[in-house]
């Protein structure tokens, strides 16, 4: 049987909704998505039901509404939906429901959403309120008539695909058409929307294919949020497009149900964060994970010994992959030992974010982006290829900043080797000019972290910085409730080696009773450095 992903569109690469029909109907029986609800869907079962659902969203939605809002946790639903609007050729913006109240408006305002698909018993949960904007999504369900399940059956099973891809419309939409708009956290200043077109994201899935030469009998767990892009791409998309399975559960921290449905449907693929794969370790009993293969841990840096703690209660270790919202997101990764292909060049080496997918080129600048650095050396990432996103909605003055000649720049500090590989060093809005020397907050961090005697990458302190007006700026170590003495913990510091600039003042160091993540298990820098100016008022008006 051809893979579903090599039905190819006339004129350019295949669109994901014409891929997407091939692969449920390629499934046919076969197990495609199932979530924590109880819901357990064949790939025939799940293309009826999008198709019902487009239509029922059709009669919902105006003609001239492009851009939708979807605000639902990771379930088939929320999947349904999302591919349903896919197939009517609008635009799915899934907001980040973690958010506040005051960002989700602002989000809305700026994609101009007349409609925001969600539930109100969701919303009461996450505290956040739509007004007349909410699309209620289980009583457009209850608005599905007789007429449309008869079709969309009909459509799902018989109907033979190029008729219905005309039917549908498909063949209007090309690679460059929009489709999904995504928010950055905003973890650094307000977030921004970016806009990612149909080969922006097809590209990532057919490299995710390319590095992980996924099968049917391949399970991917379901866990990351879709208004994050590496929940979008590889819990969403990968699985629609491609041959593997997909089982959905609402809260990635929730250890224990994660760990059940692994058991249950034999997961062999994990995409996570490093914060979540710590919470698995301590909280997952081991032959829940018997199952799995592929474990990637992105979004942050990826610590040995989360590695390591992995590995010794489940048997299968963590690699790591890099990306960003604006690359729709991969950008490079390394190859789990169980998908190495013999023959192949090196593919992994710990340490590395792997390198550059399929289609992507990296090059290292001087920190001003004007000259390009030789192997080895130390300093700005760009990359290339056709993940770069399309821009930022209504902001090309924003987009020029970051977009030159078709090169993305990362804004985070990095060096290339010889065979490719990529190491990130930091990242710019994470270092500080102290004396007109850059110093690295995450060096600093791994030192305090190591101090306070944390275990398998746990974070018990973080550091931010507040302008200084003698110095330039200042560092601010914000920690956990710990019975250690600042000035013992800075005598460490020294005695470990770090230079004297590097090592924050006994009075910069404030306890706090939890730190800033966002709900993508990322720490929230924006908050941190909020944080600090309150903290610290005298350092932060000089």
């Amino acid at each position: 049987m051809p893979r579903p992903a090599a039905a190819a569109a006339p004129g350019g690469p295949p669109i994901l909704q014409r891929i997407m029909l091939r692969a449920c109907r390629s499934a046919g029986r076969r197990m495609k998505m199932a979530d924590s609800l109880g819901t357990r869907l064949s790939g025939r079962d799940l293309l009826v039901r999008i198709l019902v659902a487009r239509r029922v969203l059709e009669r919902a939605l105006a003609p001239d509404e492009k851009m939708v809002g979807v605000m639902l946790p990771p379930t088939a639903g929320g999947a349904i939906i999302n591919a349903a609007l896919a197939l009517s050729g609008r635009v799915a913006v899934n907001l980040n429901y973690t958010a506040s109240q005051t960002i989700l408006d602002l989000c809305i305002a700026r994609a101009r959403l007349r409609h925001v698909i969600s539930s109100p018993a969701f919303l009461a949960r996450v505290k956040l309120d739509l007004g007349e904007r909410l699309l209620d999504a289980a009583a457009l369900k209850t608005q599905a008539t007789a007429a449309d399940k008869a079709i969309g059956f009909v459509q799902a099973t018989i109907t033979p695909l190029p008729l219905l891809e005309r039917l549908l419309g498909l063949d209007r939409i090309g690679p460059d058409d929009v489709l999904t708009v995504i928010f950055t956290s905003g973890s650094t200043g307000d977030p921004k929307g970016v806009v990612l077109t149909q080969e922006n994201v097809g590209s990532n899935v057919r490299a995710i294919d390319n590095l992980l030469h996924l099968s049917a009998h391949d399970v991917a767990l379901g866990v990351l949020p879709f208004f994050h892009s590496y929940g979008y791409t590889t819990a969403l998309w990968t699985p629609l497009t491609l041959e593997p399975a997909v089982v959905y559960h609402t809260d990635p921290r929730d250890a224990q149900t994660v760990g059940r449905l692994a058991r249950e449907h034999h997961a062999t693929l994990l995409m996570a964060t490093p914060t979540f794969l710590r919470i698995y370790v301590r909280r997952t009993p081991a032959e829940d994970f018997s199952s799995l293969e592929c474990v990637f841990g992105a979004a942050e840096r990826l610590p040995k010994e989360v590695c390591d703690g992995f590995e010794k209660k489940f048997g299968v270790r963590p690699v790591e992959a890099y990306g960003a919202t604006e690359l729709a997101p991969l950008v490079a990764a390394n190859v789990p030992p169980s998908r190495h292909v013999p023959g192949r060049p090196d593919d992994a080496r710990e340490g590395t974010v792997g390198k550059p997918i399929l289609g992507s080129r990296a090059r290292i600048t001087d920190r001003e982006g004007e000259r390009e650095l030789p192997v080895g050396a130390e300093g700005l990432l760009w990359i290339t290829g056709p993940n770069v996103m399309q821009g930022y909605l209504d902001r090309p003055d924003l987009t020029s900043k970051v977009v030159k000649d078709g090169w993305y720049c990362t804004g985070d500090i990095a060096r290339l080797d010889r065979e490719g590989f990529i190491t990130i060093t930091g990242r710019e809005s994470r270092f500080s000019k102290i004396g007109g020397e850059m110093v690295p907050h995450l060096t600093i961090e791994e030192a305090v972290n190591a101090e306070l005697g944390a275990a398998d990458g746990e974070l018990l302190a973080v550091v931010t910085a507040v302008p200084d007006r003698a110095k330039g700026e200042r560092l601010i170590v914000f920690h956990l409730p710990t019975e250690r003495e600042p000035r013992d913990i800075v005598r460490g510091l020294a005695a470990r080696g770090l230079p004297n600039l590097w090592i924050p003042g006994a009075d910069a160091f404030a306890a706090i009773e939890e730190l800033p993540m966002l709900g993508s298990g990322k720490l929230d820098l924006r908050q941190l450095a909020a944080l600090a100016r309150e903290r610290f008022p005298e350092a932060a008006d000089a």
